[in-house]
C-alpha cells in the first residue's frame, strides 16, 4: 500500500514525496481513511510508529477542502501535547506536510514569553499545537477562543493523565463546540484513557497496531543488577566500551540528572541534560547538539524526553527504573525508530526489584540479565577517585544586565521575612507617594504573577 491509495490530496502527496516518505506505517494505513471521513478515532500505537502523520495528513486535507477566513484568535484545529518538545515536533511535521497548502500552523507552550504566544495566535490559525497550561493562559487572556474549532486532537493521552492534566483537559473540552471531530492517540490503554475516550469521543473507530503495553520488538532489552552507588561506574564503563552512536540516559529526578552529567564530564564524556529546571533555550540547544551528533549522550527525565524523535539513538540506559511501569515502554521507544534496531539496558538496584517485576508484568516478558563486566571492581575504584565537575547554573539577567552577586531583585523579600501588606509600590494614582506596604493588596493576586495569583480553582500543571 502507498499513500496514493489512502485518498490523500495531491498537495499532501507532493509534500510527502518531497520529504521522501513513500510507504505508510500500519497506524497510518488504518487511521488515515477513517480520519478523512470526519469520524472520531481512538488510536493505540507504540511510540515511533508514525502517529503524528496518521492524524496530521488527513486533517490538513479536511481543512484545505473547506477554506475559511480566519478571525483574530480563531483556530480550526487544536493539537494538545503533554510536553514542549513534542508540541514543537508536531508543529514542524504539520508545516512539512502542509508546505503546498495555504494553511497556517502555530505552536505555543510554556517556557517562552507570554507575549510571543499571544502574537502567535493573534491573527487566527488553521492549526495550533499547544500544551494545556499555555493554551488556557491564552484563553483566560481572551487572546484565543475555541468556539469555532473543527478538529480536536489529544496526542500521548496517557502521558497527559500521568502529568496531571486531567482538570485542564476537562476545561478545554468544555470550551470547544460539541459538533467537532475528536482524535485520541496513546501508546498505552489504561482504564483512565478508556473512560476519557468514552466521555469525549462519539462513536469512535478504534485502531491498534500493537497489543496494549507491549514494547518495541526491535529493541534488545537487558537488565543489570547493580548497587545504587555503583551505577555511575557502570554507566561510564558501558558508554566507553559499547558501540554507542547516540545514547539516552533516563534519571528519575532532575537533581539526579545533573549529578550524572557532572560525573560523566569528570570521566571525559561530553553530555547534556534536559529536565524541567532547564530553560527552553537550554533544552532546545541540548536536543539540537544531540540530534547533530556533536553530543552523543543526553540525560533526561521522563517529562522532558517525551516526544523526542531523533533517529540514530542506538542505546537507552534506564539509570533509574521508573515508578510507573508504563514509562518504561515510552523510554525504550526512543530507540529502534523508523525500522532501526536498538538496545535498552536497565540498571536495577536491590530496592528497585519490585519496579522491575512491575515492568515485566506489564510487558509480559522477562528482561535478559546481563552480568556486571569482569573488571567492574576496578571501574568502581576509578570512578570513586573522580572529582565531579562543579554545577553550572544558568545566569539570570537582572534589568538588562547580569545581577551582581549577592544583590537581590527589587521587590523580593529576604528569606524568612513576612511582610505586612503589599511590598510593591502602589500603582493607584490617588495614592502615589504613599509608603510601600500601607495600601491594601490588589484583588485577584499579584499583578503579572500568572496562575499563582489567580483566585478560584487549583493550580494546574504548566506545559
Amino acid at each position: 500500500m502507498t499513500f496514493q491509495t489512502l485518498g490523500l490530496s495531491k498537495p499532501v502527496l507532493d509534500a510527502l514525496a518531497a520529504a521522501k516518505y513513500n510507504v505508510p506505517t500500519p497506524i497510518q494505513r488504518q487511521a488515515i481513511p477513517t480520519v478523512l471521513t470526519g469520524r472520531d478515532l481512538l488510536g493505540i500505537a507504540q511510540t515511533g510508529t508514525g502517529k503524528t502523520a496518521a492524524f496530521v495528513l488527513p486533517s490538513l486535507d479536511r481543512l484545505a477542502a473547506k477554506r475559511e477566513y480566519l478571525k483574530p484568535g480563531q483556530i480550526r484545529m487544536l493539537v494538545l501535547a503533554p510536553t514542549r518538545e513534542l508540541a514543537a515536533q508536531i508543529a514542524a511535521s504539520a508545516r512539512t506536510y502542509g508546505k503546498f497548502m495555504q494553511l497556517s500552523v502555530g505552536v505555543v507552550f510554556g517556557g517562552v514569553p507570554n507575549g510571543k504566544s499571544v502574537r502567535e495566535v493573534s491573527r487566527g490559525l488553521d492549526v495550533l499545537v499547544a500544551t494545556p497550561g499555555r493554551l488556557l493562559d491564552l484563553v483566560d487572556q481572551r487572546a484565543l477562543n475555541l468556539r469555532e474549532l473543527e478538529i480536536l486532537v489529544l496526542d500521548e493521552a496517557d502521558q497527559m493523565l500521568d502529568l496531571g492534566f486531567i482538570h485542564a483537559l476537562k476545561r478545554i473540552v468544555a470550551l470547544v463546540p460539541p459538533k467537532r471531530q475528536t482524535l485520541f492517540f496513546s501508546a498505552t490503554m489504561p482504564r483512565a484513557i478508556k473512560e476519557l475516550a468514552d466521555r469525549y469521543l462519539t462513536n469512535p473507530a478504534e485502531v491498534s497496531v500493537a497489543p496494549v503495553a507491549t514494547t518495541v520488538e526491535r529493541v534488545e532489552q537487558f537488565v543489570t543488577f547493580v548497587n545504587q552507588p555503583e551505577k555511575q561506574a557502570l554507566l561510564i564503563q558501558l558508554l566507553k566500551t559499547e558501540p554507542v552512536e547516540r545514547a539516552l540516559v533516563f534519571s528519575r529526578t532532575k537533581h539526579g540528572a545533573d549529578k550524572i552529567i557532572r560525573m560523566l564530564k569528570a570521566a571525559g564524556i561530553d553530555a547534556n541534560a534536559i529536565h524541567g529546571n532547564k530553560s527552553q533555550p537550554q533544552r532546545e540547544r541540548a536536543i539540537a547538539l544531540f540530534r547533530s551528533g556533536e553530543i552523543k549522550v543526553l540525560v533526561a527525565t521522563d517529562i522532558a524526553a517525551r516526544g523526542i524523535d531523533i533517529p540514530g539513538v542506538s542505546h537507552v540506559f534506564n539509570y533509574d527504573l521508573p515508578h510507573v511501569p508504563d514509562q518504561y515502554v515510552h523510554r525504550i521507544g526512543r530507540t529502534a525508530r523508523a525500522g532501526a534496531t536498538g538496545i535498552a539496558v536497565a540498571f536495577c538496584s536491590g530496592e528497585e526489584r519490585p519496579l522491575l517485576r512491575d515492568i515485566e508484568r506489564l510487558t509480559r516478558q522477562k528482561l535478559n540479565v546481563e552480568a556486571l563486566p569482569a573488571d567492574f571492581a576496578e571501574a568502581v575504584r576509578a570512578t570513586r577517585s573522580l572529582k565531579p565537575a562543579p554545577e553550572v547554573r544558568e545566569q539570570r539577567i537582572f534589568r538588562g544586565a547580569p545581577r551582581p552577586q549577592g544583590q537581590r531583585p527589587q521587590g523580593q523579600r529576604p528569606q524568612g521575612q513576612r511582610p505586612s501588606g503589599d511590598h510593591r509600590p502602589n500603582r493607584n494614582p490617588a495614592h502615589r507617594g504613599a509608603s510601600n506596604g500601607s495600601g491594601p493588596r490588589n484583588a485577584g493576586g499579584r499583578p503579572g504573577s500568572g496562575n499563582r495569583g489567580r483566585p478560584g480553582g487549583p493550580r494546574r500543571a504548566q506545559g
